[in-house]
Parts: C-alpha cells; structure tokens; sequence
C-alpha cells in the first residue's frame, strides 16, 4: 500500500512540476516603446526551447525592429540590427541560427501571434525558421463576407470538380424532380452539397476558416494569407496596443522605423 502511495505521490509530484514549468513560459518584452506580455506554446518545443536560450543568452537585448509594416506586422531581434547605423539597411538574420519548421495548424495568425520569419522557398525549400529574429503579427481585422469570399476563390476549382462529378450526371433528373418532388430535389441537393463539402475538406490546400479563426479575424484582426506558412511558437497577451504603436512609426524604403525603436531585454518567467 505504501509503495503503491509512493508511485502516486511521485506521478503527482511530476504532474505538478511539469504544470509549473508550463506556467513558467512566460515571456516580457521592454522595448523603447512599452512592454508587451507573451506566452509560449509547449507542443512547438524547438522553436521554444530555442527562442528561450537566444534570449536568457541575451541574444535579442539591444536590438532593434528592423522591419515595421502597418496591418501586417512588426519584426525585431536581428543580430546585425544591434550597432546598426541611423538609415542603414539590416534586419538580415543569420542562417546560422534556422531551425526546421514546426507548422501546427491548430495555431493562426491572428493579432499578437508570435512566429519565426524565414527566407523564401526558392532558397529555403526546407522552409526553416531563422530564430536569430521573430515578428509579432499585427494584421487588420476582417467581416465575414470578406472570410466567405475568401473561401470560395481559395476553393472554387475543387467545387467546381466535385460538381461535375456529383451534380452533372444527374443534372437533368434533379430537374424533372424539382418540379414533380420539390421535396425530395431538396433532399437529394443536400446529400449533392453535403458530398461536394467533404471533397472540398479533403482536399489538401482548401480553405475553410474555423469558428476560432472567424472569431478572432473578425474582432482583433490577422493576417490569414500567413497561415501554414511560417511556425508560430507563442501569442502576446498583454500590450497589443503597443504593436499598433510600433506597426504605425514613419519608416524607411526599407521598412525600417525612421526613429529606432528597440528591443530594451526580453525576460522569461
């Protein structure tokens, strides 16, 4: 019986630990222009784990937002940012530092995603993260017709498949139908569009914006065209008024704030 305690005290003791460390994924970011409170993902855990040393290394510290796009997002954490002279183009990153990605498509761009930014595919086919820098999604916020059209351009040539396979061949038949058995035509019509969702679902590349993402485009905004594309590893919790802040700053050709706007410590909790 004691043993048996024993195992259970243990296994709580280890459920706790794992909680509190969980609860410890706490990130503060100073910056010139106020502080913002974020959260990290336990299920990205490379991106995590290495996001947390570059900044306990002190890494990020001292640099700048290099790139600033209003609607969009701002970038910050290159290392040739630091010193960088006033008007000078940087921002570059440091491939040295690219991971492999961890896409997970339960997490979305929505205002306040924190993401890892990379090269492009022509030259990163891999699509690896470069942890040396991150962006913080600022994005716009959209109405629900702006999603449903959306939807129907992203899937219009798989609808468009699916209905020459389902609906078609029984064209002229659902038409006799709909005048002889209006009810049974909707029945049929139904059993028709039910089939033609299910391709659509399964169809790789189709976009069907979930009831979290409709809620969260639709009120705090996003940038959903980012989906699937780049690893998202946190989300800031506090301090969203202060990514406006910095997203809106008068910038260079380059993207680069006029004014430097830095990056003052990054604190994990």
């Amino acid at each position: 019986m004691k043993k048996r305690y024993s195992i259970f005290l243990g296994l709580l003791i280890c459920l706790v630990s794992f909680q509190i460390q969980a609860q410890e994924r706490t990130v503060i970011f100073n910056t010139s222009e106020g502080t913002m409170k974020a959260i990290l993902y336990d299920d990205v855990p490379n991106h995590v784990r290495t996001f947390i040393e570059r900044a306990k290394h002190g890494d990020y510290n001292g640099t700048l937002f290099t790139r600033v796009i209003k609607d969009f997002m701002i970038q910050g954490g290159s290392p040739d940012s630091k010193n960088a002279p006033a008007g000078a183009r940087c921002g570059f990153g440091d491939p040295s530092a690219e991971i492999l990605p961890e896409l997970n498509s339960k997490y979305f761009h929505k205002k306040g995603a924190l993401a890892a930014p990379r090269q492009n595919d022509d030259i990163n086919p891999q699509k690896k993260s470069d942890m040396s820098q991150f962006f913080i999604v600022q994005g716009k916020v959209y109405r629900n017709g702006e999603l449903d059209t959306l939807e129907r351009i992203k899937n219009q040539n798989i609808r468009k498949k699916a209905l020459k396979e389902y609906y078609q061949p029984v064209r002229l038949n659902l038409q006799m139908l709909k005048h002889d058995n209006p009810r049974e035509y909707n029945k049929q019509i139904a059993a028709i569009n039910a089939k033609i969702d299910s391709v659509i679902q399964a169809t790789p590349g189709h976009l069907i914006f979930t009831d979290e993402q409709r809620k969260a485009y639709t009120t705090i905004g996003g940038c959903h065209h980012l989906d699937g594309i780049y690893t998202i590893y946190g989300e800031i919790t506090e301090g969203l008024d202060i990514i406006d802040q910095i997203a809106s700053q008068p910038k260079d050709q380059y993207d680069r704030p006029k004014k430097d706007i830095r990056i003052i410590s990054i604190r994990i909790e």
